[in-house]
């Protein structure tokens, strides 16, 4: 492919915690940010994973989207589940953690060892965490629904680090971690 469709665009949205981006090809969502304090820090972290990206309008599948985004980080019910990712730079192992971790319901959580359970490899937690600080597609591919052992939180990497964790986990309506078992 060529062209157009492997031509990677963006936009940036506000939302209720701050500026978000989005980035996409022709076929589908190649990236995504979580909230940044100013929409000059959303760009500049944007333009260090994709430098040759363009601002563009979103089409109506990014759109929908990136209202569901919107929604979701509003507090709102919303299922980014059946969104179209271009995982084609994604290693085989992450990708299928992915796919498990978008299975994950807002408000619900699992550990990474249950993960790895569902991979069927059970001795794989931290190729899961590893995996998950990876993550290319944070809030779609919801990495904050995964915790470690014990009722811990574990790392994330996004802005703001754990206690981004916990506000996202906070207006998904978990009222504390809620572990589901593989």
């Amino acid at each position: 492919m060529n062209g157009a469709r492997d031509a990677v665009r963006f936009a940036v949205f506000d939302t209720a915690l701050g500026p978000c981006t989005i980035a996409w090809d022709g076929d589908g969502i190649v990236g995504t940010q979580l909230p940044e304090a100013s929409e000059a820090q959303a760009r500049e972290r944007l333009f260090r994973r994709f430098p040759d990206v363009r601002e563009a309008a979103a089409d109506s599948d990014v759109q929908l989207t990136i209202d569901n985004i919107v929604a979701l980080l509003s507090g709102k019910s919303s299922d980014l589940s059946k969104v179209r990712l271009n995982m084609r730079a994604v290693p085989e192992f992450n990708r299928r953690v992915y796919e498990i971790t978008r299975q994950i319901s807002p408000g619900d959580t699992l550990t990474y060892g249950a993960v790895a359970t569902r991979l069927g490899e059970s001795s794989a937690a931290r190729a899961v965490g590893k995996a998950l600080g990876e993550n290319p597609f944070p809030i779609i591919v919801p990495c904050h629904r995964v915790l470690a052992a014990g009722g811990k939180l574990g790392g994330f990497s996004a802005p703001g680090g754990v206690n981004t964790k916990l506000r996202l986990l906070a207006i998904e309506g978990g009222a504390g971690p809620l572990f589901a078992q593989a």
